[in-house]
């Protein structure tokens, strides 16, 4: 029966007398009419307000991690704020490449970089490169070898830490793809080659120990177990990757950026470690930064089981909870405060019975067909991941402040889902 959570909102979420949402000054159910649903609605002053907050809490070499959400606009956005980029492909790279920002504020990852992507990293000289293997350490030395410039490096250790998270999303345990493990001597093998080798310079090392991470004390068990390598690398650099956690349901709450770097540096100090501490922020600067904006049409009630509520888009925009079970919060923005005493279960218009927005959602009763649904904190890991599935076109994003809506991706057309086929 609870109305939605307000700090499920984004900062300058304001709701009027009457119940109606708006955002950066901007009437949702307006910006819904004039773009159409489905819709990501990015809040601009929140995703400032926590790129400088990142800044302040960890200094200037704190990257954006773009896996997140990016286009254009976004990367620019970061830029702006004193933010370095974390690109993990060849396309992300292109994109922050495209928007302006300097190849040295960009920090190079991926578990399986090919020789282009390398390449074009290499040939832009990008600020740091993370290496992830020992196969990724023979690309670099012949790129270097065939006449391009040594890139400064980070080696990315797996600490063997088990973040409390979605074990898709844990990427510091011994069982992982990324990194090189602590056990066997392996991290400090690919150290030692670094070191000795001409065709780059060790700044020093990377962990990420995973997404979505509630707990502190899971990067402070990180850094425990990274310090004797650092302190035998006599590492300049340390970076404790990104993964801390946002609330996304009733009832959830996480660390800010600003208690996070602080038990961060609190756990280097007294490790003895003095490396700049470095750390990739994504989630947390964009999830709660927006939201998305659907359009009803079809409510199913089915005697003694549920009722569906279908909306205009689903997994192709928001697959998380297929994903990874993701839990989500549903409100009307026409009644932003009103109680939400129906049970549904909202879901996409994607031929799959996974297609599932909010698994057991709270929506108001008076709930009607052509009514404007919004799910909140959908800034990370919707745009980005989206898909065309079905043929679904994918949808725009626009950025609001101070009153103003600045659209800075498009709606796909259908001759976008044609314009790569070859007759």
């Amino acid at each position: 029966m609870n109305a939605l959570p307000a700090y499920l909102l984004s900062d300058s979420a304001a709701i009027s007398s009457d119940g109606r949402l708006s955002i950066g000054g901007c009437d949702v159910l307006e910006l819904a009419e004039e773009f159409g649903t489905p819709l990501f609605i990015y809040d601009e002053d929140h995703l400032r307000s926590r790129c400088r907050e990142a800044v302040e809490a960890f200094g200037d070499g704190v990257a954006y991690a773009t896996k997140a959400f990016l286009c254009t606009a976004m990367a620019q956005l970061v830029h702006e704020e004193g933010m370095q980029l974390d690109v993990a492909t060849g396309g992300e790279l292109h994109v922050a490449l495209h928007a302006g920002v300097p190849a040295g504020r960009l920090v190079m990852h991926g578990n399986n970089k090919s020789e282009i992507e390398l390449r074009m990293a290499l040939e832009a000289g990008v600020g740091r490169i993370v290496v992830d293997s020992f196969d990724e350490l023979d690309r670099i030395e012949t790129l270097v070898g065939d006449g391009l410039d040594p890139p400064t490096v980070l080696i990315r250790v797996n600490p063997g830490v088990e973040a409390h998270t979605h074990e898709y999303l844990q990427t510091g345990v011994a069982d992982s793809k990324f990194g090189f493990s602590l056990a066997g001597g392996v991290a400090e093998a690919a150290i030692d080659r670094a070191a000795a080798s001409t065709a780059m310079e060790l700044a020093g090392l990377h962990a990420h120990i995973g997404s979505q991470v509630f707990v502190v004390d899971s990067f402070v068990k990180a850094i425990g177990a990274l310090a004797p390598l650092v302190h035998r690398a006599g590492a300049r650099e340390l970076s404790i990757g990104g993964g801390l956690g946002v609330a996304y349901v009733e009832g959830e709450s996480a660390p800010t950026i600003t208690e996070w770097a602080g038990a961060v540096k609190s756990a280097c100090a007294d490790a003895g470690i003095e490396s700049r501490i470095l750390a990739e922020p994504g989630r947390v600067i964009v999830a709660q930064a927006a939201l998305t904006a659907y359009r009803v049409g079809t409510i199913k009630p089915i005697d003694g089981v549920r009722t569906y509520v279908s909306v205009d888009g689903g997994m192709s925009d928001n697959p998380r909870p297929v994903l990874y079970g993701s839990g989500y919060e549903a409100f009307l923005p026409r009644a932003t405060d009103a109680a939400r005493g129906q049970q549904v279960r909202i879901v996409g218009k994607h031929c799959e019975s996974g297609d599932v927005i909010v698994q057991d959602a709270s929506v108001p009763e008076d709930l009607v067909v052509g009514d404007i649904l919004a799910t909140p904190v959908t800034g990370a890991y919707g745009h980005t991941m989206g898909s065309n599935y079905n043929m679904v076109l994918r949808p725009p994003v626009v950025f609001v402040r101070d009153g103003t809506a600045r659209l800075v991706v498009r709606r796909e057309t259908f001759e976008d889902l044609t314009d790569r086929d070859v007759d």
